[in-house]
């Protein structure tokens, strides 16, 4: 007699064949798709380095490039040659160039020493176009994972609502799907509606590689987001629930699937899955209980 499977933990001696593995590209096969892509990036950066007279008029070049694409690009080679300790995201505000060059100026390699360094290389730069090429897809396996997620929801539970991003988009807020909820700019990926009812919140992540540190972060996170959902919900007399949908390899590192059987065991109104878990896990009989 096959045995059922109740919870989350209960799948974990065949964690391998309840996940799902995105495919990826082989080296050096990308390299010519990644050096035509780069190689205008590169040649830009180089005539920016060139008519440069410090590394600071080099950045401020940079982020006066209209196009918000190249700009991104340009400041992640930046990074690269000039500034490693500095996050691209703050390299390409634009509005923040002049106070970037005042506090972190003093810790950018000198502009001789930058030209020294780029002109040792060939253009295209074969291994800097496969950095750069790194962070191309970078997201898009959650993309996908998402994507799916929502046929299957929607397969499965034909007359509910699922609401959301199901790709890139802006997250849903608790603050605009609940009245008066403690923390309104909590976001969630996804909204599980039958009509106005609110049946369930939900939390969608691709874990491609995941450990130490992130780990605790991300388990920890879902574990304050449930349990202030479930506070929420018994204050306002609801029964909405907290879906938790994870994938991917990283699930079976380290101690990532044990946390999150931890959480899921915190409540029945709780369940973590992977997208081959939705079909037999998330029930309109479990919505509604």
């Amino acid at each position: 007699m096959a045995i059922v499977k109740k919870s989350f933990r209960d799948y974990k001696e065949e964690g391998s064949n309840w996940i799902t593995l995105a495919t990826g590209e082989f080296y050096p096969d990308i390299l010519v798709d990644a050096c035509s892509l780069y190689k205008p990036v590169v040649e830009l950066f180089g005539l920016l380095l060139k008519s440069s007279e410090s590394s600071e008029k080099l950045f401020l070049r940079t982020v006066d490039i209209k196009q918000p694409w190249m700009r991104v690009q340009l400041a992640r080679v930046f990074r690269k040659y000039v500034s490693p300790n500095t996050p691209v995201e703050m390299l390409k505000q634009k509005r923040k160039a002049e106070w970037i060059c005042k506090e972190f100026g003093k810790g950018f390699r000198s502009v001789v020493e930058v030209q020294k360094a780029f002109l040792s290389r060939p253009v295209p730069d074969e291994a800097l176009c496969a950095l750069l090429w790194e962070y191309k897809d970078r997201g898009q396996k959650g993309y996908d994972m998402t994507e799916r997620m929502f046929e299957l929801f929607r397969s499965n539970l034909p007359n509910l609502k699922i609401l959301g991003p199901e790709r890139a988009g802006r997250d849903v807020l608790l603050g605009e799907v609940f009245e008066d909820y403690p923390k309104p700019d909590r976001p969630a990926d996804f909204i599980i509606k039958d009509v106005d009812k609110i049946l369930a919140v939900g939390f969608a992540r691709y874990d491609s590689d995941r450990g130490g540190a992130q780990e605790d972060d991300r388990t920890g996170g879902y574990s304050n987001a449930s349990r202030e959902l479930l506070e929420y919900a018994v204050g306002k007399n609801l029964r909405t629930k907290v879906i938790f949908v994870n994938d991917g390899p990283g699930l079976l590192l380290g101690s990532m699937w044990d946390d999150y059987s931890d959480i899921e065991e915190v409540s029945d109104d709780i369940k973590v899955v992977t997208l081959r878990m939705i079909p037999e896990r998330i029930t309109v009989k479990w919505l509604n209980s």
